[in-house]
This record gives structure tokens, sequence and C-alpha cells, in this order.
């Protein structure tokens, strides 16, 4: 190269920087652990999540009379049955007053999955948020703009059920692609962790 490094030196240092990313944002998730507010915020936002995502699927309504459980023949087997648009076949069904929940193992595990992910971006943000000056964040709004990508990323899984609610009738083919957008959002939020993990400095605590 023109300025005497070569592919080798580059590859390097790409690794050494993220290694270092990697390594903070670790200590940065055993701060969140650690602290009784972070924890608030992570488990607030993660179970509020995982709720929003399981009433937006349609398999938790406030409706229920009484109280049952039916449990399909062979649930092992048929929770592994796809539906539709990422979604599991439920293999129970949990009757309570003013509470109907289709049990499915598979999108119950995307939820909490996901709802931890969420949570953890905001757990994290949060912390930035209280030491802007340490981390070199200029105001407090900016800590908030660094939880913008989980939001909009965990709010993607939820998209066939924005157009229903909206009362719009979007096309089979539409549909179909927001069985990308599950494992993107997963990845933007994974991307998002170690992006805003990087605005906590261990230091300041």
């Amino acid at each position: 190269m023109a300025d005497g490094t070569t592919i080798a030196d580059e590859t390097a240092n790409w690794r050494t920087r993220a290694t270092g990313a990697l390594s903070r944002t670790r200590v940065a998730v055993g701060m969140v652990l650690r602290r009784r507010d972070a924890q608030v915020v992570l488990v607030v936002i993660g179970v509020g999540y995982l709720f929003a995502y399981l009433i937006a699927i349609g398999q938790l309504s406030f409706r229920g009379d009484a109280v049952s459980l039916l449990v399909v023949d062979d649930p092992l087997s048929r929770a592994f049955e796809p539906m539709s648009y990422g979604e599991f076949e439920p293999v129970a069904r949990v009757e309570l007053p003013g509470l109907t929940y289709l049990l499915s193992p598979v999108n119950a595990a995307i939820g909490v999955g996901l709802g931890g992910l969420v949570g953890l971006n905001l757990a994290l943000t949060y912390l930035a948020w209280t030491q802007p000056k340490a981390c070199g964040i200029a105001s407090s709004s900016a800590g908030a703009v660094a939880g913008l990508p989980a939001l909009l990323s965990g709010a993607a899984c939820c998209g066939p059920v924005i157009f229903l609610v909206l009362g719009i009738q979007a096309s089979g083919v539409l549909l179909t692609a927001f069985d990308a957008l599950l494992p993107l959002a997963a990845i933007l939020l994974l991307g998002s962790v170690v992006w805003v993990g990087q605005k906590v400095d261990p230091a300041a605590y």
C-alpha cells in the first residue's frame, strides 16, 4: 500500500479493534448485570417486548372465561412445524379469566431472545445516558439516539401486524419478505449491543 502498510497489517489492526470492541462490550454487559437500576431497565423492557411480541403474532390475548389447559397430540414434533411468516405451531392453549395464551415454545424462545436483546440495548443506553461526559457523549439526548437501532430493528418482526392494524391488505409477496426481517432484526440488535457498549465507560462507575 502507498503508506507502507500491508494487507496483513490491516487485517491485524482490524482484529485488534474488533477484539477490543467485543471486550469492552462484555465489560459493559457485565455492568448491566451487576447494577440494580440497569437490571430493572433490562427486565422491564425485555418482558414488555416479549408480551408485545406474543400479542403481535396473535398468541396472547386478553380474553378468556375459565381456567383450562389443552395440549395437542405429539407436542414435541408439532412444536417445530412452521405456520407462516416466521411463526410456529402452538402446542398448548392456556386459558385464564381474562387471558388466553397459545403456547409455542419456538415463538416463545424467539420472543425471549429478541426481548433480551432489546432490553440489553436500552439498559446499555441507560448506562451511557447517565455518564455523558465520561463516555464522550455531548448531551444526554445522544444516549437516546444510541438506542434507536434497537427500537427500529426490534420492531421489524412485528411488521405484518402493523399492516393488519392499519387495515392495509398487504400482498403475500410483501408479507413473505418479513421472514428475512426476523434474523435481520437479531443481527442488527447484536450489532447495536456492540455499538452502544462502546459508549459505556467502566471507569466512570
